[in-house]
């Protein structure tokens, strides 16, 4: 399969520039659950974040087919330019981030503003129950109901609807970027015939479909522990681990049995060596499936005309090597590879040697 070169070119400055994106010194923004509903515009990521570093941002939000309200934010060059936008870019964050992941560093190292500056329509995406989003039209987030959702409804529901709003607006096809939890919810999102008929390529850093060879010793322990059916047990529907619980929980974690220095390359969801939809069981399977099993996403539906490009490392716990070879075995066409054996789940966005690894 032939791609236009132009189509090649826009897709390897995204990768290749998120490579290129550092942040020395940088901590990771933890899910913000009290910041759900923003209590003034000032509070936004664009005021806070992205129009202090002088880059102009306008806020957006649009609605799930299931009730959440997202935030997305438009970003563009630091030069005030008023020439016509380039192609639409949308960044989509990992877990336990926000939107403002793209931005935690200087403007020459933040891939946000790199892509803002050589004139692209940059768009930022911030999932349900993170800091940049707006709740829901009618639940709380206290109540048990706010709570009830999976990866799957992040990947159809909230990324396919951030696609189409971006779509309506432009009136462009989309290039998708995403790292770690925004590559499963893009995978999954483009088997998907109405959703990915709006994306024009993608570029997907640690991706993430099966995790059959996961070594990250703190989510293997939480597995043991069905940590997620004890939690439910005590009525308890979120998991902040900012909060005195969740520090608690970390503390018994990792205080003398596993090694949590890399808590943020772990925490995800393990599935039995598929790529499928939520497991409720299976009575519940029946009700909401109409089978005993979850649906699989097929990859093998992903069209082959759909450019994809993937940078994944040797030193993942997560995203492990063996799990990203049977990821590319199953797409209907090899994506353009970047292996830095070296890598783990994180230093795709916060590594100091960036520039040196790939150069």
């Amino acid at each position: 399969m032939e791609f236009s070169a132009a189509v090649i070119a826009v897709t390897g400055f995204f990768f290749i520039s998120l490579l290129l994106s550092t942040a020395v010194g940088s901590t990771v923004d933890f899910i913000a659950v009290s910041n759900l509903r923003r209590k003034s515009p000032t509070a936004g990521l664009c005021a806070s974040v992205i129009e202090p570093s002088g880059f102009p941002c306008s806020e957006h939000i649009t609605q799930t087919k299931d009730g959440y309200v997202l935030g997305l934010q438009r970003v563009s060059s630091s030069s005030g330019s008023v020439q016509p936008r380039g192609s639409p870019v949308l960044l989509i964050h990992g877990l336990f981030m926000a939107g403002d992941a793209w931005f935690m560093d200087s403007s020459n190292q933040s891939l946000g503003f790199i892509l803002a500056d050589h004139g692209f329509d940059v768009w930022v995406g911030n999932v349900r129950g993170t800091r940049w989003s707006h709740g829901h039209v009618s639940l709380s987030e206290k109540d048990k109901k706010f709570w009830d959702w999976s990866w799957q409804e992040l990947a159809l529901y909230d990324l396919g609807e951030m696609i189409r709003y971006i779509y309506s607006v432009t009136n462009s096809k989309v290039f998708v970027v995403g790292h770690s939890q925004g590559t499963i919810m893009s995978l999954a999102a483009f088997t998907q015939p109405d959703i990915v008929q709006m994306v024009e390529a993608a570029a997907l850093l640690c991706p993430i479909s099966y995790l059959e060879h996961i070594t990250a010793q703190f989510v293997l322990r939480l597995v043991k522990l069905h940590l997620d059916e004890v939690i439910l047990a005590m009525g308890i529907h979120e998991l902040n681990f900012k909060s005195n619980l969740g520090t608690r929980i970390i503390d018994m974690m990792c205080d003398g049995h596993v090694e949590c220095g890399d808590l943020l390359t772990s925490i995800t969801v393990i599935r039995k060596g598929t790529f499928a939809m939520y497991d409720y069981g299976m009575w519940k399977n029946m009700r909401y499936y109409s089978k005993l099993e979850p649906p699989v996403f097929e990859l093998s539906s992903i069209p082959s005309s759909l450019p994809i490009w993937m940078g994944y490392g040797g030193n993942d716990a997560l995203a492990d090597v063996s799990d990203v070879k049977h990821t590319l075995k199953e797409l209907p066409s090899k994506p353009n590879l970047l292996y830095l054996e070296n890598y783990g789940h994180i230093d795709f966005l916060l590594s100091v040697k960036s520039k040196e690894d790939v150069l």
